[in-house]
């Protein structure tokens, strides 16, 4: 197999963009990034000594003229194998790291790079405080994992509570609901709908893997399972099992990034986005009993949210697709505010779902979650 030179392909670059200082911190960036990314020390031990000279002469010609940090970068690099040649020892070569890091730390320090730690992609990297503002060049590629993991973090809440509007758009005209819902997690929620007068009251609850729904005509509680959580919600082209699905994406599947793409003009409705660069995933399920089998997801680039998502039943037949058209930002987090459900074997237009307000860690007290909130 053949090794890669990490810090030509990282080190140089970073050192570019930030020709000062920040020749110090990047070097420490991609050595501390080459030492979590190797379980053993002994194949990368000749460039991690290599950059780490480099490292200490970009120290002490912090406050020279722009270049001769990234020029010792590029000749420490070009000579890393000849480095390699004298340090035949792979105990020398660990002792060498520790004395070379050790050494860049310190000066580090003494030289006032103030450099502050920012979590990138799982690794450390170390900035400058004057050119917080620049952001780091994006060198270490995101994994499918990572993308989800972003999504997840978008969806996922302690709790939360949602005032929603659907619009159900079928062959004989329209319908529009309104709910107000509270989540707890991915195992609790509860949602009242509030109109229209005919659907006015009726309650649903879910308990982890069980669904309740209370109907004032018929004033029961009756369990939701089997094959009727497949059925549509309330008309709609959301089923039972949707409602019933764990938000965190990455608890039910393994992912794979198979590449990128735009998404816009395909997508439905009034559309306030725009076209936009997205990664293009492929989920397969982990295990049985998962509602999509598999998933192709066009996850946004800026803010992580899956733009467009066609969801698969095991034969590869197209079940259903899931639009967004419009987004916002509720603290610190992006959220679709406008989205189109369409089911794949239903007739009709599909349903629109829309986010009146949204809040975030709110307190939910206990009792809405139990099956006496039902009939209140």
């Amino acid at each position: 197999m053949k090794r890669k030179n990490m810090f030509r392909e990282w080190g140089i670059p970073l050192a570019e963009a930030y020709p000062h200082n920040m020749a110090v911190c990047a070097a420490l960036h991609v050595a501390v990034a080459g030492i979590a990314m190797h379980k053993t020390v002994g194949h990368v031990a000749a460039n991690i000594a290599a950059y780490n000279i480099a490292m200490l002469i970009s120290a002490v010609t912090a406050f020279s003229p722009e270049g001769t940090s990234v020029s010792a970068l590029k000749f420490a690099s070009h000579s890393s194998g000849h480095i390699g040649k004298f340090a035949l020892v792979a105990s020398l070569k660990r002792v060498l790291i520790i004395v070379f890091i050790a050494v860049a730390v310190l000066l580090a320090v003494l030289s006032s790079a103030q450099c502050s730690v920012v979590e990138t992609v799982g690794v450390a990297a170390f900035t400058d405080a004057k050119d917080l503002q620049r952001p780091l060049p994006d060198l270490i590629p995101l994994t499918g994992e990572g993308i989800l993991e972003k999504v997840d973090e978008n969806y996922v809440a302690k709790n939360r509570k949602v005032t929603s509007t659907m619009i159900v758009k079928g062959q004989r005209g329209s319908r529009t609901l309104q709910v107000l819902s509270w989540v707890q997690g991915t195992e609790k929620a509860f949602s009242e709908f509030l109109s229209p007068p005919r659907e006015k009251g009726t309650k649903m609850l879910k308990l982890e893997d069980e669904l309740w729904m209370y109907t004032p005509s018929t004033d029961r509680i009756i369990k939701i399972a089997g094959h009727m959580l497949r059925r549509s919600m309330m008309g709609s082209d959301i089923s039972y099992e949707d409602y019933m699905e764990d938000p965190k994406l990455s608890n039910m599947y393994n992912v794979e990034l198979v590449g990128e793409g735009k998404v816009g003009k395909e997508r439905t409705g009034e559309d306030k986005l725009g076209e936009r660069d997205c990664y293009l995933l492929e989920l397969t399920a982990k295990k049985e009993g998962v509602s999509y089998y598999s998933r192709k997801m066009w996850v946004d680039k800026e803010n992580f949210l899956p733009l467009r998502e066609d969801r698969f039943a095991k034969s590869g037949k197209l079940l259903k697709t899931f639009t967004i058209n419009e987004i916002f930002q509720v603290q610190e987090r992006w959220y679709p505010k406008r989205a189109t459900v369409k089911d794949a074997l239903a007739s009709g237009e599909g349903t629109e779902y829309i986010i009146d307000t949204i809040e975030f860690d709110v307190e939910i007290p206990d009792y809405i979650f139990s099956k006496a909130s039902l009939r209140q």
